[in-house]
């Protein structure tokens, strides 16, 4: 999908034409969408097929007719018939009088700018568009780290109750889910640096600061990775120690019963020998088998009473 916008006097607006100051947007592009583009502003074919290639670690190229970044970005998809994060590349190719987005699917980042839900920006000052795409970029991967947050409280408040199969997958999506954050993060950040040593970047003091609040922003959402993902380790290992526990619970209520119901078990096996009546206790006793059963009760419930003081049962 091939769209064209420019703002005026603050609203941005879709366009047909190409013109100058505007915002090309090619979003799941076609090939011949992808080479009309090429051509109209004289930018390598391979540029824009880069972004569109899911493999693609993020970078920045400075040439002579124009510049290329390579953002990763977060991105939501379908795992294990399940709602997960991961990352895909978001291309920024800006030229002297136009800035160009390349991106395999749609993105709410640029959704926002489209629907003007961002205030005070300008298609027509390349640079600094750039710079708040980037921002909302990092500030679209801190809103996902929180939402994988709550959805891990979620999983802890059930621990106590019952522990399910999906719960255990869902853990370990989220624990993929930081990894690719944290790595494209980290690939990010490198090219930020890059961006603020180039000096043939051209740009104006706001610029900078902007500049400056993206590496920030990119910052506190590494931290804010790394410190889901030592509270992720301490959730899985907590959510073992429980199914652990369960089971050796189990174990021992068993091994209780099994205790309790050896004893009538043993007694009777002894009554059943065949042997002399003489020499089987109770055996000429009017009601002896009452008595045996009786104290074969008595015996089970003295042995309960000991489980269960010593918490086995």
């Amino acid at each position: 999908m091939l769209k064209k916008f420019v703002t005026e006097n603050g609203r941005l607006g879709e366009i047909k034409e190409y013109l100058p100051g505007c915002w090309v947007a090619l979003t799941k592009p076609e090939k011949n969408e992808c080479e009309e583009v090429a051509s109209k502003y004289g930018i390598e074919i391979s540029d824009i097929l880069a972004a569109m290639d899911d493999e693609e670690s993020s970078r920045i190229d400075v040439e002579d007719e124009y510049t290329m970044i390579l953002f990763d970005i977060p991105a939501v998809e379908i795992r294990h018939k399940q709602e997960a994060y991961t990352t895909i590349p978001l291309g920024i190719i800006w030229t002297e009088d136009v800035i160009i987005t390349i991106c395999s699917e749609e993105t709410p980042i640029l959704q926002q700018f489209m629907n003007n839900f961002v205030k005070s920006f300008s298609t027509k000052k390349q640079v600094r568009f750039c710079y708040q795409i980037l921002l909302r970029a990092c500030m679209v991967y801190q809103s996902y780290l929180r939402v994988i947050d709550r959805k891990r409280i979620e999983m802890e408040e059930r621990i106590s109750n019952k522990t399910e199969d999906a719960d255990i997958i869902s853990l370990h999506e989220l624990e993929s889910t930081l990894v690719y954050f944290d790595t494209s993060l980290r690939a990010n950040r490198l090219v930020l640096e890059r961006v603020s040593r180039y000096s043939k970047i051209r740009r104006y003091p706001e610029d900078q600061e902007l500049l400056e609040d993206v590496i920030v922003e990119n910052q506190q959402a590494i931290e804010m990775t790394q410190i889901y993902r030592d509270i992720m380790r301490g959730t899985r290992e907590l959510m073992s120690s429980v199914i652990d526990n369960r089971l050796n619970n189990v174990m021992k209520y068993l091994a209780s019963i099994t205790i309790v119901m050896a004893i009538p078990t043993i007694i009777s096996g002894i009554y059943g020998m065949n042997v002399d009546s003489r020499w089987v206790p109770l055996a000429s006793v009017p009601y002896g088998f009452e008595i045996i059963c009786a104290i074969t009760a008595l015996i089970c419930i003295i042995t309960l009473k000991i489980l269960r003081k010593r918490k086995m049962l």
